[in-house]
């Protein structure tokens, strides 16, 4: 490390500039966040007027590129971590809602495949065939059972990764954790810190050698369980804070007449807690990154697997000026914080405009470790160098996202997609279409379908052309003799 820092140094007075990932220094090694139901305006980088105190998010923000139209794969937690993992839409394989979730409403819900298969090439797994050592801490809910999960699935290390998608074991958020994959620490020991150390421990481990570690917290998902300390602090600041917390969403499911309520102030406490916590914990992989001195040679990246919770399971947060929540196609729900520091590439403080999706991770990682991308099926996920290099777009028409349930949230079976600043969604129920011009309504509050009903018709049938591409599957009429739902 010393060499290279003197050879960078030497360089400076030269004239010339040598990237930390020239031919001089080691592969890349990454680091990805995952965060767990973590809403866009939950941190400090997105939301200036935020409840909660994200400062070491904040810091990664100002220290690399922030990218402000970063979307989930999906607007619930299982499609998007199997997106992440392939590079590939969840659509191709069925795996299309949180894995055992099959709420049905007015029609069945359509087919689920709740388990990634063994087939699918893992971004820990491509990465492992250039040399890489792999690590996952956290939250995997990818499989039902243990053939399924990460060390199977390509890797060297599993730190609390299995079937539950919460931690709903023992003490859930303290140990001990009731976890088959994480050893129980100190009574009372908190389960974010608890996973940050143990990443910190492979980093110190590995250093020197190219390694990807992912640390995806159970946090801020359900249970609402904060540190007692913090939850007294925003106690305090939640008390002085005035104004409605609830307005009216449309309701979807089940069909009682009745408008579900949405949150529209941030002042829950114990999810204040839980957040800060959560910072606290990316504070700490951060510092240790310093303090083994590789902050100049480790990608880190940040993300949610989707929107807030701000429709149901005491809609703890806020997500406006975006409607919606998890389990909603509208913003809300699948709009996410989307960070990327790249020593050597990545200006600090720099923003970027151009959509782009967690399935990007894939193609982006694999190709600067000088892997093959490529993986069961066609990959999806774009490499995202040229934005983090600076430049402009992407060769990418669009963006698709495809939800054929009934969320527990409240959301509606539909798909989307953008294209450009324009965002078109489409309800499987009736198949009734609305297009929203994000550039100017992010909001999604004036539908523009029949105002623009040429642009309209053009994407509806770039939507159907993709349904076809990647197999979608639609609702199901209830029995032999139920009202057959709407298909494209």
């Amino acid at each position: 490390m010393q060499i290279q820092r003197n050879l960078s140094r030497l360089a400076l007075i030269c004239g010339f500039v040598i990237s930390p990932f020239s031919p001089v220094a080691a592969k890349p090694s990454f680091v990805l966040i995952l965060v767990d139901d973590l809403g866009y305006m939950d941190v400090g980088a997105y939301n200036s007027k935020s409840f909660y105190d994200t400062p070491n998010v904040d810091r990664l923000a100002a220290s690399g590129m922030k990218f402000t139209d970063g979307y989930a794969a999906n607007p619930v937690c299982s499609p998007t971590r199997f997106g992440i993992q392939t590079g590939r839409y969840p659509t191709r394989k069925n795996a299309t809602n949180f894995f055992s979730g099959r709420r049905g409403g007015l029609f069945n819900s359509a087919p689920l495949h709740d388990r990634m298969d063994l087939e699918e090439v893992t971004i820990a797994e491509a990465l492992g065939k250039k040399g890489y050592s792999t690590f996952f801490a956290g939250k995997w809910h990818l499989g039902p059972t243990e053939e399924f999960w990460p060390t199977k699935q390509g890797y060297d290390i599993n730190a609390g990764g299995f079937s539950k998608g919460g931690p709903y074991g023992g003490k859930k958020y303290f140990s001990p954790y009731g976890n088959p994959r994480l050893d129980d620490g100190p009574d009372g020991e908190h389960l974010p810190d608890r996973l940050a150390s143990d990443t910190c421990a492979f980093m110190e481990k590995k250093q020197g050698k190219p390694f990807f570690a992912m640390l995806s917290f159970y946090s801020v998902h359900t249970p609402l369980i904060g540190r007692p300390d913090l939850v007294a602090k925003y106690k305090k600041k939640a008390a002085e804070i005035n104004g409605a917390e609830f307005g009216d969403e449309e309701m979807t499911w089940p069909k009682n007449g009745k408008t579900r309520k949405v949150r529209i102030l941030q002042k829950h406490a114990v999810y204040g807690a839980m957040v800060e916590a959560m910072d606290l914990a990316v504070g700490k992989v951060l510092k240790k990154l310093e303090e083994l001195g590789l902050e100049d040679e480790v990608v880190v990246a940040f993300t949610s697997d989707n929107g807030g919770l701000s429709t149901s399971e005491g809609s703890p947060t806020s997500n406006l000026p975006l409607r919606g929540g998890k389990g909603w196609l509208y913003e809300g729900g699948i709009r996410e914080p989307f960070l990327v520091r790249w020593p050597g590439k990545t200006k600090p403080g720099s923003v970027c405009s151009h959509p782009v999706m967690s399935t990007d991770f894939f193609s982006t990682f694999v190709k600067a470790a000088g892997g093959k991308v490529e993986g069961a099926g066609p990959i999806d996920g774009v490499d995202l160098m040229p934005l983090l290099d600076g430049g402009k777009t992407l060769e990418r028409e669009a963006l698709y996202w495809h939800y054929p349930h009934y969320s527990n949230q409240g959301g509606f079976p539909g798909a989307a997609i953008r294209m450009g600043d324009w965002k078109m969604i489409e309800r499987f129920e009736d198949g009734r279409v609305h297009l929203y011009d994000l550039a100017n309504d992010p909001g999604e509050r004036s539908d523009l379908s029949k105002v623009h009903p040429e642009r309209t018709s053009a994407m509806r049938d770039k939507l159907h052309k993709w349904y076809q591409e990647v197999d979608a599957k639609f609702l199901q009429a209830k029995g032999k003799e139920g009202r057959q739902p709407w298909r494209p």
